[in-house]
């Protein structure tokens, strides 16, 4: 994106992408990297880590412990549970120390986390352990989304959010290939080393982002957010109530709330919709899943470059209305549960394919929007507040989708569907009311 020529700093839902030299790296949708080495490799080594452990914990935790699957599954959940007001102490932190601090910080509690998974015996142990590495998980993505701002040129922020998305799946891509082969060959007992193995990976982005250099420190005149001021109004934008009296971005948070139940199809609903209700061919979820990990790697960054044209609010919007009709598509089959398996098959294809276009859509200038409609003086908090929507949805998706599924099978994409249309409108009540939109 070209800075404006007034020497203004573009302001919330600012559009890039106009005015700039198209060149390769246009082209590709990539962000300025000049400079942001550090970064990029910390981001490319905590996904690794991530995809490294994360697909086997279930397998290395009844492994490793002898619990049963039931007791694991439990260990985990109140682990989940005990995570959640990680958010919370994160955006204190934040607000105190910044975000590089905080993000160190949550890469460290990862890294012990991941330690500790090689101690663990009774289920109590697991819980704890496994709450340590979800606090860590917390922590880094409540700071992390305000380091973007920090690392490249005003204006390109979105380009970053989709070119980390990219990233990101290709490591957690990479790091779960890793592990299918490692276990494949040398069996369960492999678990232990990449357990290890994940530790290390997590110290490692510690240090790559401790020792990193921002392009620009918090706050300054020309990344996209919300000014600071000073008196008892910046002490009020530092303060929970802040947040709670923030009617926009609470909007933001609950469209994103919606965003995030949707995200929990791949991982929750999908398989045992596929295998249990249609009774379809069990390679269909992991096929799926490719094409989704696939096609958000590689796609992301060009699609975002295009969309970036628009403000964000209208492309959520827009992600939200094709997500939509990516649940109806879900639902279909249900229509011909013994029609020919090649339909089964073609249709929740397409079914995926506009499901990964409505992410691809959505969480870039999601996340734009959370770090741009954040006050400076708050920034912390908000993101809090923010990241708690991911918390909270992570929760409550595996009970609220399997249960409705079990109910009646259309339920969990009805609701789905319902959510994404009522967040289209409030999607494109988040622009600011001082800005138009502009001519597509």
């Amino acid at each position: 994106m070209s800075i404006p020529t007034s020497g203004r700093p573009p302001g919330p839902g600012a559009p890039p992408g106009r005015g700039r030299p198209r060149g390769l790296r246009a082209r590709a949708g990539l962000p300025a990297l000049a400079g942001a080495g550090r970064f990029v490799a910390a981001h490319a080594v905590d996904s690794l880590g991530t995809g490294l452990v994360f697909a086997f914990a279930v397998v290395y935790f009844t492994h490793a412990t002898h619990l049963s699957l039931a007791e694991v599954g439990a260990a985990l959940t109140v682990g989940n549970l005990l995570a959640l007001p990680a958010p919370a102490l994160g955006g204190v932190l934040m607000d105190r120390h910044g975000p590089k601090v905080v993000v160190v910080t949550a890469n460290l509690v990862c890294a012990a986390g991941f330690t500790a998974f090689l101690l663990v015996r009774p289920a109590w142990q697991v819980s704890l352990a496994y709450c340590v590495v979800q606090a860590g998980i917390n922590l880094y993505w409540t700071a992390a989304r305000s380091l973007v701002p920090l690392a490249g040129v005003p204006g390109e922020e979105r380009l970053w959010f989709g070119f980390i998305s990219s990233l990101r799946n290709l490591g957690i891509g990479a790091g779960a290939a890793v592990s299918a082969v490692t276990t494949a060959l040398f069996g369960p007992d492999s678990l232990y080393v990449l357990v290890a193995a994940n530790a290390g990976t997590f110290l490692c982005a510690a240090a790559l982002f401790a020792t990193w250099r921002p392009a620009h420190a918090p706050g300054v005149p020309g990344t996209s957010r919300r000014p600071a001021s000073d008196g008892t109004a910046a002490r009020l934008r530092g303060s929970w109530r802040a947040v709670l009296t923030d009617g926009r971005y609470l909007l933001l948070v609950g469209a994103n709330l919606a965003f995030v139940l949707a995200q929990m199809v791949p991982p929750v609903l999908l398989a045992v919709y596929v295998t249990e209700t249609l009774h379809a061919g069990e390679w269909i979820p992991g096929a799926l899943l490719v094409v989704n990990t696939a096609v958000v790697a590689v796609v992301t960054p060009a699609v975002t470059r295009r969309a970036a044209r628009h403000r964000p609010q209208r492309v959520i919007a827009g992600g939200f209305l094709v997500g939509a009709g990516a649940f109806v598509l879900f639902a279909a089959p249900l229509a011909w549960r013994e029609g020919p398996g090649w339909t089964v098959a073609g249709v929740l294809t397409a079914a995926m394919l506009l499901f990964t276009l409505s992410e691809i859509l959505s969480s870039p200038a999601l996340n734009e929007l959370s770090v741009a409609c954040a006050p400076a003086e708050g920034d912390g908090r908000h993101q809090a507040a923010f990241q708690l929507s991911w918390s909270v949805g992570g929760a409550a998706a595996p009970v609220v989708l399997t249960t409705l599924l079990s109910r009646r099978p259309v339920l969990p994409w009805l609701l789905l569907a319902v959510l994404s249309m009522l967040a289209v409108p409030a999607a494109r009540a988040l622009a600011p009311p001082d800005r138009e939109e502009p001519p597509s």
